[in-house]
């Protein structure tokens, strides 16, 4: 699968952006394209590519499996011009995924695929998701336990050590503040 986290695309803006930091109004995001840094607000329609689907005649298809399709066609080049006639958009997208939906999916979603995938390989944006093995996360697990069990070992120890000391006469007041003088 194609790694899409943290790529955004504004409603009213062309292509697409890179999540960079949270604003006190919104975010800021950098365009790929042009890497100039924008506050967008929170009122501001945004979608991430990694929350995008696209229908097929069973359940519907995240756009990183239809991109990871497109990358293992081209073998991680450049796809089919957004600017072809129709007929050959469609043609190149049911090569990529032949189940769609013919009733739902237009050419105009097909197009701005397109745009998007050849964007994101030309900015070097396009990579693929680091999956871990079951191997190490088991790894991981045993470490994360044993690391527990010692954490507990060391706080029951240290707290049979501790000698706690009274001072006889003062009284806490704990939360309350003392103003004036006396």
């Amino acid at each position: 699968m194609i790694d899409l986290t943290g790529i955004i695309s504004i409603s009213g803006q062309p292509g697409l952006f890179k999540i960079i930091a949270q604003s006190k109004n919104g975010i800021i995001v950098e365009g790929l394209l042009d890497k100039k840094r924008i506050n967008v607000y929170a009122s501001t329609k945004v979608s991430t590519l990694s929350d995008i689907s696209m229908f097929t005649t069973g359940e519907d298809m995240p756009i990183e499996n239809i991109m990871h399709n497109i990358f293992t066609k081209e073998k991680g080049g450049v796809a089919v011009d957004n600017k072809a006639d129709d007929k050959a958009i469609e043609a190149y997208f049911a090569s990529v995924l032949p189940e769609y939906d013919k009733d739902r999916v237009y050419v105009s979603n097909m197009r701005k695929l397109f745009t998007w995938y050849n964007t994101l390989q030309t900015t070097g944006n396009l990579k693929e998701k680091e999956e871990k093995s079951t191997e190490d996360t088991k790894d991981e697990k045993a470490k994360a336990k044993v690391a527990a069990e010692n954490k507990t070992k060391k706080a029951s120890t240290s707290n049979s050590n501790v000698k706690t000391k009274t001072s006889a006469g003062v009284k806490k007041t704990a939360g309350v503040r003392k103003t004036g003088t006396a």
